[in-house]
């Protein structure tokens, strides 16, 4: 629905690629001013942006692995582009953490923590202290099935943190939507993006187990933030949306 978001100031994280940039565009189209983060891929924000036109902002880079990314993050992005309206916390990362690797297993909890939970959890502290200030504001949270279902026996951490992003957003939304404060969270399982499973087998398996039979679309979450963001349903803040092909259901 074009122009819904119109006024709105809306931060993207993992904005430059996959999801992030399918809801930076979504945001835009609906009449949104999008902040586009990156971690690396400085030219594929800047392409983006150039895309977006004066839909955007601009750019912003920060490495969400680093201690207080997340509120640093914010704090950089109101300073260069103004007092922000919406969050959307999609950056996110995917590691292995095996029980039979020592080495593995402690790299991947503690880059999946620090990305996948503590990053997105200090955003929608700043996010969440501003919008009471000012009088509401929305953040839409990316998490997993994984969340709920459980992952594979060597992901056992991305299923942790991406429950325990659940649960913060679940505990936000209770205490501040009285505020205006309105917080959703979306729980896709596979997503057509370079996280996706590549190799023939693998990609069977992976698409076998969705009864829709294929894996979600960029534009799909790119729609359903964009909706979310718009307002129009302020009763469904708290919410957890399923956009997995009925791979689970709750």
């Amino acid at each position: 629905m074009p122009g819904q978001l119109n006024g709105k100031r809306i931060l993207v994280t993992g904005g430059s690629r996959g999801a992030g940039k399918s809801i930076a565009r979504a945001c835009a189209a609906d009449g949104g001013d999008v902040v586009i983060h990156y971690n690396a891929q400085r030219d594929a924000a800047d392409a983006l942006a150039q895309e977006l036109g004066e839909r955007a902002l601009g750019v912003i880079g920060k490495d969400l692995g680093e201690a207080g990314a997340g509120a640093a993050l914010w704090a950089e992005a109101e300073a260069q582009f103004g007092p922000l309206d919406a969050l959307v916390n999609n950056a996110g990362i995917y590691r292995a953490t095996p029980l039979n690797d020592d080495a593995q297993w402690e790299a991947g909890w503690s880059e999946q923590l620090a990305v996948n939970l503590c990053a997105p959890c200090d955003l929608m502290r700043a996010a969440v202290n501003a919008f009471r200030a000012r009088g509401g504001g929305s953040i839409v949270n990316i998490a997993s099935r994984a969340a709920y279902r459980g992952d594979g026996p060597d992901h056992c951490g991305y299923a942790a943190v991406k429950a325990g992003l659940v649960a913060a957003a679940k505990t936000l939304a209770r205490a501040y939507s009285g505020d205006g404060v309105l917080i959703y969270t979306l729980t896709p399982g596979w997503i057509e993006t370079d996280m996706a499973p590549s190799r023939v087998e693998a990609r069977r398996a992976a698409v076998a187990e969705i009864p829709l039979g294929a894996v979600a679309q960029p534009d799909e979450i790119g729609a359903v933030t964009a909706f979310l963001l718009s307002g129009l349903c302020p009763s469904a803040t708290g919410t957890v949306m399923d956009i997995n092909g009925a791979s689970y259901v709750r």
